[in-house]
């Protein structure tokens, strides 16, 4: 069996060409466009980067690009009383506080300052508790993007076995919640689950998220099992995931590869999530 490769481009660039319509539109009704806030704490290059790109993709569809970097040394009150501007600033649908922060600072602490409204990348204990309820709200973006790459893919989750590895708030947990809510029946898995492989087996879709080289080998597969693989990792034979593709492709019945999987997606809908932030404060429904 050769997997189908889930091609996370493709899906990702149909999301941007979407919003791009669907912010033309808004703005033409509005008269004013969705913004996009990103804070920058210091100077590491891989974070730099990162929100380079996500103001880049945001200007390619028409979001106002907020840009605020500051020093490596700055107090966190500084950080604290530039949300606060920013959570009052209407022009700003979205805030996106970079993420790791110095060490003297608190990250959690400060992402828990961003109104819910503007949460874009929807880790509030606000936005995790209208996730867990069911309820409106953002949500964050890689687990929606893995959910867009499921649907693009045409897997049925109703009824069907997710398993998760990885617990973190960041991903493991809100991907099982978004499961839960497709109707699966969902195990979350980490470092003290007993005989994970055979977890993993019974699984009819796997999605890995732990930050391991190709831990996920073939033999933990279920033949014609979909596989979602979130792992980005830099080794010396270059960029690869968490699963073993190779041995996986030849088990699997689709698999996201590494790159070009699950990575182009998390900006996707970080830009989905800006749009959908704009349009819930024009209607009036932003989460207090």
């Amino acid at each position: 069996m050769a997997a189908r490769i889930i091609d996370g481009k493709a899906i990702a660039a149909r999301v941007r060409e979407d919003v791009a319509r669907d912010v033309a539109a808004f703005s033409a009704q509005t008269g004013r466009r969705p913004g996009l806030a990103t804070i920058l704490v210091g100077d590491d290059p891989a974070s730099a980067v990162y929100v380079a790109g996500k103001q880049k993709a945001g200007a390619e569809v028409g979001i106002a690009a907020f840009d605020h970097r500051l020093p490596a040394d700055a107090a966190e009150d500084e950080v604290a009383e530039l949300i606060a501007r920013l959570n009052a600033d209407d022009d700003v649908s979205g805030i996106l506080c970079q993420l790791p922060v110095p060490a003297h600072m608190d990250g959690v602490k400060l992402t828990g300052m961003i109104a819910p409204g503007k949460d874009v990348d929807g880790l509030t204990p606000v936005s995790a508790g209208l996730l867990a309820l069911g309820r409106e709200g953002l949500r964050p973006c890689t687990p929606v993007g893995v959910m867009l790459l499921l649907t693009e893919a045409g897997v049925e989750l109703e009824g069907a076995e997710a398993v998760v590895i990885g617990r973190s708030n960041l991903f493991g947990k809100p991907m099982a919640q978004l499961l839960l809510g497709a109707n699966a029946t969902v195990t979350t898995c980490h470092s003290r689950t007993r005989d994970l492989p055979a977890v993993c087996r019974r699984a009819d879709v796997l999605i890995a998220a732990v930050g391991r080289s190709e831990m996920v080998r073939g033999d933990w597969v279920k033949p014609g099992a979909v596989v979602i693989d979130v792992g980005m990792n830099r080794t010396e034979a270059g960029l690869t995931g968490d699963v073993a593709f190779a041995e996986v492709a030849e088990v699997a019945s689709a698999l996201t590869p590494v790159p070009g999987g699950v990575g182009p997606m998390t900006i996707a809908c970080l830009l989905r999530n800006t749009f959908q932030a704009a349009t819930m404060a024009a209607a009036g429904r932003v989460a207090a």
